[in-house]
């Protein structure tokens, strides 16, 4: 049985130390297309180390992203890498993200759940350091052909966007070798690298990191609505309802609400496939 979802959610959490400095965030962030223009002040301070600012989405790879990997890797799981794909992802952000940190990860399967001919793992990382709580990530992982055990189906959040148009939109072009780039933060799936391994995976070539077009719109959304302020960031939710080719476009749009809902609703779209989904149900909770 390749899942056994009460052995996977009754094992112990893995704890890990975790550390990262400057380079360590200088690459998450050029992994997201920062940097352009190289000389614009509000690109450097995602880019050069004295004005660093750490975008909270950093938390996904803090520590060369070992939590997902290594989470779909635990008592009551035999999964097969290419049938893997990250289906959703949360993170709360407890204090802002230093740039240079040391904390405790630590990580287990919080829920398992059955979508009838896949399955949806919810892997529960939390980092910790001297003074307290810094995130807790919540990843869902979809697993094809994995489904059909008799579990329970799970919640289904959908989140209704405004009927009138985004306050904000932006477009940002994906780099041919942007999933190379990205990939050098921790995630080595060949999914985003090799052609052949991705020929396996259903996929004609490789994709880009689910978390990769997850940071772009986080940064976008600080860029435009938060007037760059990263510390404004409290929690942040998507469900991964498309694929992204490097070379492709993103489209972002964004509902602001009133000043005092504290909540961005988020869209993001291909440009170049008659704007075909890429981040649905997507929300930023800020200050």
């Amino acid at each position: 049985m390749p899942i056994d979802a009460a052995k996977a959610v009754a094992a112990e959490p893995r704890s890990a130390e975790i550390s990262w400095d400057h380079k360590d965030i200088q690459l998450y962030h050029l992994g997201l297309g920062a940097g352009v223009p190289a000389t614009d002040p509000d690109e450097l301070r995602y880019t050069l180390e004295s004005r660093l600012h750490v975008l909270p989405s950093f938390a996904t790879v803090a520590g060369a992203g070992q939590g997902v990997i290594g989470g779909i890797g635990g008592p009551g799981l035999d999964i097969n890498l290419a049938s893997v794909l990250h289906g959703g992802q949360r993170i709360e952000i407890h204090r802002p993200i230093p740039v240079t940190g040391q904390a405790v990860s630590t990580s287990k399967i919080a829920a398992v759940y059955d979508k009838g001919k896949a399955a949806i793992l919810v892997l529960r990382t939390e980092a910790a350091d001297d003074e307290g709580p810094l995130w807790t990530s919540d990843a869902q992982i979809f697993v094809r052909g994995a489904g059909g055990f008799g579990g329970d189906r799970g919640p289904s959040v959908r989140t209704e966007l405004p009927s009138r148009g985004p306050d904000r939109t932006v477009e940002k072009a994906i780099r041919e070798d942007q999933a190379l780039l990205y990939r050098l933060s921790g995630d080595f799936n060949p999914l985003h690298a090799d052609p052949e391994f991705a020929k396996t995976a259903g996929f004609d070539r490789p994709i880009l990191h689910g978390l990769c077009s997850y940071g772009m719109a986080l940064k976008a959304v600080v860029d435009t609505v938060l007037g760059g302020d990263v510390t404004r960031v409290r929690a942040y939710t998507t469900r991964f309802a498309g694929v992204v080719h490097p070379g492709e476009t993103l489209r972002i749009r964004m509902w602001t609400g009133s000043p005092e809902s504290g909540r961005v609703q988020v869209a993001v779209t291909a440009v170049e496939r008659d704007d075909a989904p890429v981040l649905t149900d997507t929300t930023v909770v800020h200050t």
